[in-house]
Parts: structure tokens; sequence; C-alpha cells
């Protein structure tokens, strides 16, 4: 299995295999972990600032006040109002929402407007009559021959034949004669599209990936530390082998390992991007710090091209994980003693060939003329574990870093939490001094004159306490001081700033939840107004998850499944779409407008620019139904459309010509015409019978019935 596991992903021709213990010293002093360790201190050097930020962010969120906040002698109280934290999951909740509006990833995969290899579409002719198919009528030709052999090429014509072109419909459409390119110009054609076909069986194939990676796991942990500290990390597709339980029939558990592509959260505090860069379209390199065990140390020897030998001698140098100054304000418990565990870096990036060709990494011809390629290196104790170029291509780093709110000289962005920080901390200080002032008022304050008073007697106060008084001039001895109450005016301070957390975040506290909105917002319309308006502070962090997570990890699983998935059915010119910003329209609103427009476009001269296809699976979407399952694709639209014309054909061979009278096969009209008790001249009852008459005592003949009309008498 694991010689398939390397198939899967890797080139054995780039890969550094396991080696002896001279190759390891060679390890050992190679150029690589000084340029991997220079790389990292200065990624760290560099987040200093943000990590700053990060930490008042966590701070403000589980309600700490840092080391920087000094309080005086007057300040009693230490309230912290977290309100940082009711913003933050409120903006969470809405970002899931959107992104899990209709139970799948909001990502699509279509054809591009031209796309090669597939076909756009093809048709065929049912009723087509025998002598007009020719099985060679979209194949061209050899171009040898001569000059009006009729056998040219036509201009930009290729000797690929259209049956190549079929993508996933090639078995399908195998014995038609008749199948063309292009949209069917009969009424009685179907035409079919094989790249449709195509980007839906590799938008499946990307969704159930998804599902098998528990991809929306690590989506919401990322969309948490995205709106908490104003950025989130995702890092894949990379293969994994994924073990699957199974027992014989004998009850031996024998699992199926199957290599799947893998997505993953990365936190933000192990993350180490390029400091050069704004974003990971810029960065040269990535560094991400892995705090492991000895058994998942050891643990990387099952995985493909890790050096068995050298993680062995990492193993036995002892543990090496140092934790950063930020641990400790992570964690509630902070232990004295040391951590057992190992730090592990795994680089991604640009490295001289030159440094490639050193630790054995056989080039490509192709590549040996460049100075740098991108590789993936493993380091841990000084020594060496992995070491390949990178396996993609085109050659990508596999993380995606998306902001919060888009800091444009910056590669982190900016969250709920930095956002409110200063408002933050003023309803903490509006909030304690309303609290220290209510003390303060709610209390006598107790003031004594104690040269009137016994000496060396207990100033204590309580109900019964007894003062003795020395002889002289008579007067007060205890006075009482009622301190003023202010608090309502803090508290009004502290509302204020709590409007101006609205403001700055762009989350309403009527969006989570609040009671008392007042004036229109009385109304369910006007609810719907606010909530709509505050809608639009979400919009740019939905568009960036569209374009710095969604659109670059589908397409990565997309680039994934057309290097190393070689099931044809899947492949085409595709491209990817990112579909989170169309889940912010409500659902109902969004069902409204499409039923609109479906009819608008049903009219005969609009009709043929609408996709009904399309239309119909976006009403299925917005009415919370899984459109793969409600609706059906062009084949199975075709099948029921033929299925739906010959039940119809067979109800008008059962009813007969439109209008006509099944008692009656000729169409002359000479059937009877209503059942039931009709009435007879000449009988009892019938209105047209003279006065006193009544039925006739006896027939005009054996056997004979009296006529059906007679005259009126």
């Amino acid at each position: 299995m694991a010689d398939d596991n390397e198939g899967f992903i890797e080139d054995d021709s780039i890969i550094l295999e396991d080696s002896d213990d001279s190759t390891s010293d060679d390890a050992d002093t190679s150029k690589i972990i000084p340029f991997i360790m220079e790389k990292y201190n200065r990624a760290e050097d560099y987040r200093q600032q943000d990590e700053q930020r990060w930490l008042r962010a966590y701070r403000n969120y589980r309600g700490l006040y840092g080391p920087d906040v000094q309080f005086t002698e007057a300040e009693k109280s230490r309230v912290f109002i977290k309100v940082t934290k009711t913003k933050t999951l409120a903006a969470y909740g809405q970002i899931v929402d959107v992104l899990f509006a209709g139970q799948k990833f909001p990502l699509t995969v279509d054809p591009t407007e031209l796309p090669d290899g597939v076909v756009a579409n093809v048709s065929f002719d049912p009723q087509e009559p025998e002598q007009l198919r020719d099985s060679d009528l979209d194949k061209t030709v050899s171009p040898y021959g001569f000059a009006g052999d009729g056998k040219e090429l036509p201009a930009g014509a290729t000797l690929k034949t259209l049956a190549d072109s079929l993508g996933p419909l090639k078995d399908k459409f195998e014995g038609i004669n008749n199948v063309r390119a292009g949209v069917g110009k009969t009424p009685t054609s179907i035409t079919f599209s094989p790249a449709l076909v195509a980007a839906k069986m590799m938008q499946k194939k990307i969704h159930d990936q998804l599902e098998e990676s528990s991809a929306s796991k690590h989506l919401r942990s990322t969309a948490f530390e995205m709106a908490l500290f104003g950025t989130g990390v995702m890092k894949g597709p990379f293969a994994v082998d994924k073990e699957y339980p199974n027992w014989d029939e004998e009850g031996v558990y024998s699992p199926t390992i199957k290599t799947i592509p893998q997505v993953s959260h990365v936190s933000v505090w192990n993350f180490y991007p390029d400091p050069d860069s704004n974003n990971m379209d810029e960065a040269q390199f990535v560094i991400e710090r892995h705090k492991m065990s000895r058994t998942q140390l050891r643990g990387l020897k099952r995985r493909p091209h890790f050096r068995s030998n050298v993680i062995d001698e990492a193993v036995k140098l002892g543990e090496n994980y140092n934790k950063e100054y930020w641990e400790d304000d992570l964690s509630d418990y902070a232990p004295e003693h040391g951590v057992e565990r190992y730090e592990v870096l795994e680089y991604w990036g640009m490295v001289d060939v030159e440094m490639l060709m050193e630790q054995g990494v056989d080039i490509p011809k192709e590549l040996e003329s460049v100075d740098e390629l991108q590789a993936n290196v493993w380091i841990c104790n000084g020594k060496l574990l992995r070491m390949v170029l990178n396996p993609f291509k085109p050659a990508r780093i596999p993380y995606m870093a998306v902001p919060y709110e888009l800091n444009p000289y910056s590669f982190f962005g900016v969250g709920i939490a930095e956002n409110m920080d200063d408002t933050q901390t003023l309803m903490n200080g509006f909030m304690r001094m309303a609290v220290d002032n209510a003390v303060l008022s709610g209390n006598l304050l107790i003031e004594v004159d104690e040269t009137n008073l016994v000496p060396g007697q207990d100033l204590s106060v309580y109900p019964g306490k007894v003062f003795r008084r020395q002889g002289g001039a008579p007067g007060q001895s205890i006075f009482g001081t009622k301190f003023p109450n202010v608090a309502q005016e803090n508290l009004q301070l502290f509302d204020k700033a709590r409007v101006l957390a609205d403001e700055s975040t762009g989350f309403p506290s009527f969006a989570h939840g609040q009671t008392g909105v007042s004036g229109v917002g009385r109304t369910a319309s006007g609810i719907s107004m606010l909530m709509g308006a505050a809608q639009g502070g979400i919009k740019n962090v939905i568009k960036n998850i569209d374009d710095y997570l969604l659109r670059p990890l589908g397409e990565g699983l997309f680039r994934f499944n057309m290097q190393f998935d070689f099931d044809p059915a899947i492949k085409g010119d595709l491209e990817v779409k990112a579909r989170g910003t169309e889940s912010l329209m409500a659902n109902e609103v969004r069902s409204q407008r499409l039923m609109q427009f479906m009819q608008i476009s049903s009219s005969p001269t609009l009709a043929p620019f609408a996709k009904f296809q399309y239309i119909i699976r976006e009403i299925a979407k917005s009415l919370e139904l899984d459109p793969d399952k409600v609706t059906n694709n062009m084949d199975e639209a075709a099948i029921q459309a033929e299925l739906m014309k010959g039940f119809q054909q067979q109800q008008q061979a059962e009813q007969g010509p439109a209008g006509a009278n099944p008692a009656d096969p000729t169409g002359a009209g000479g059937g009877n015409v209503g059942t039931g008790q009709v009435p007879v001249p000449n009988e009892e009852g019938f209105s047209g019978n003279a006065e006193g008459q009544g039925a006739p005592e006896q027939a005009q003949g054996d056997g004979e019935q009296p006529p059906a009309m007679g005259p009126v008498q």
C-alpha cells in the first residue's frame, strides 16, 4: 500500500530516499537547515506586533485583563463586560450560516465558455431518416491527397474525432451514428452537454472529498479564528491514508486503507509566512510549527518519503519544544516544568537547486537550468526528516490564509476584537466606575469626633453599638455621610460606548438578540430592513472567504484530481467558482426573484435565451432542497421527456381524436347521449303530455317499444 501512496502524490524521481549514516552526517552539515532556521527566525520577529494584537483579542474574548492594565487603590471592581465575545460569536455564526446554508460547500464547477478537450454540446435526432445518417459526418479526415478530392481539412480542424471530445458521455453514444457537435436544430433532436456533465461529476467528486476529510469542521475552526484574530488558515489538499473499519466473516478486523486528499485547519499561532508578502500569492515560503509527542514523531515514519533512520536520531536527542511567551496566556494552566514535546518545522517554499542537489534530490532535465525550485522540507532537532520537490503541478504552496477584514499593507487581517478594542476598554471602565460608585453610595460613611469619646474604644459600627462619651460640652460625636450616586451617568456612557462598538464592528446589537428595538424595528418589515442593512458589513467578509479560501481550495482539489485521479469522466476544461456571496440573499427573496424570472423567460421570444436547468436548480437551493436529488440532469431530463411523450401518445391513442365520442367510432353523431332515467313521451311525468293524459294502456305491438320521441299533443 505504501508504494501505491507514493505513486499517488509524488514522483519517485524527485524524492530523497532513506539513506545510510554517512548521508545523515551530510545532512547535519547541510546548508538547508540554517537556511530554514534563518527564514523561521525572520518570520517570527516580523510577527511580534501581530502576536500582541492577537493576545489582546484573546483576552478581550475571554474577559481577562492583561498585565498592562493597572488599577488604582480606589478601584475595587474588576468586572469585565465581554461584549467582544458576543460580537465575535455573532460574526462567526453568520459566517457559518452563510457557508453552510445549502448544507454543502458553496463551491461549483462549471465548464469554461470555450471548453478545450471536451465539446460543449452534442445532439442527435432519433427520428432522422436512415439514409441521411452518416457515421463519418463529423469526423475529419487526413489532409493528404490531391487538390479537389473533397478530403481537405476545414480551417482550424484537427484529426481528432468527435468521439474523442465526448468526455464522460463517450460510452453512452457508442453505436449512435448521427451524433453531431452543437445544439440540436430539429424539433425531434436531443441535445447533451458533455462538458457540463464532466463539470458536475468533478463537482460531486470535490464535494465528496471535502465530506470525507471533515472539511466543514476545519472550516468552522478557520472561520472562528478569522473573526477573532483577523486571519484564518487552512492547509491542503494533501494525500493521507484513511482507515475505514472492516470486519470479515470470521470477525477479524481487517481495515481498508484508502488514500484521500485531506484539508485541515492550521492555527494562526503556528503559521509563519513570508514577512515580505501581503498574501499567499506573493509568499515565497511558509513555515508551519508542529508540536508533536514522541509517538506522533515516530508516526511520521509511516508516511511517504520520511527518513526513518533520521527520525530515530531526532527522537534520541530528546524533547526540544520551547514554549513561546504567548502560550502561557492562551492556557489556563502554566506548568513550571518543561513540555515533553518535539518542535518540528514544516517548510514549503523556494530552495536553491544547489541545496537540493546536495541532498541527492534528482532534478528533472527540463528544470536543470533554473536556480530555485519549490520544495517541502521537515526538520527537527537539527535533523533533516524529509526533503522533496513540491509534487503539485503547477507548483503551489498548499496553504490558504483568509483575512476577516483586509489590511492591504500586511499579511494578517483585522478581526472583530481589534476593531472594538477601544470601545471594549471604555465599556469596562464605565462599568467599573458605576459599580464602585454604587457600592459607595449604597453604604453610609461614618465620621467620628474622638475628642468627645472615651479613649481606647472600638470604633467599628454595628446595630446596638454603644459609644462612651467624656464629660464636657455637649455635641454630636458620630456623623453619617451619604456619598452621591452618579452610576446612572456612567451607565449612559457605557451605552454610548456600546453603540460605538456596533458601528466599529458592523454588527448592531439587534443582530445578535438585543431586545428593546424601537421605531421601525418593531414591525416585521422593519426588522427585515434592519437585518438586510446589517448584512452589508458581512458581505465583504464573505467575499474575502470566496477569494482567499474557497476558490483556492476548490482549485487545489480540482488540480489534485486532474493530476492524480485517472478517471477521464471528471476531466475537462473546467473552472471552479465560489458561491458564498450568493447565500447572503434571503432564501425567500431569492426564490421569488427566480420564479419571477422564470415566468418572464417562459415567453416564446425569451425562452431560447434562458438556462432553465440552472434556474430550476437554484430554485431548489433557495428552498433548502438538494438539487441533485430533486432535479434531473441533461441525460435524465431527455429520458423523462421521451417517457412523457410516449405516455401522452398512449393516452391520445386510447381516447381517439380530440373531441370524438368514444361510443361513436364513426364520428357521425349517432351515439346515445345521456345516462340515467330519461322521461319518455306519453309516460307519466312527462311534461309534454296533454292534460290528464298518462301512459298508454297498450303498446303498439308485441315487443315493440314506444318511440323515443313523439309529437306533443
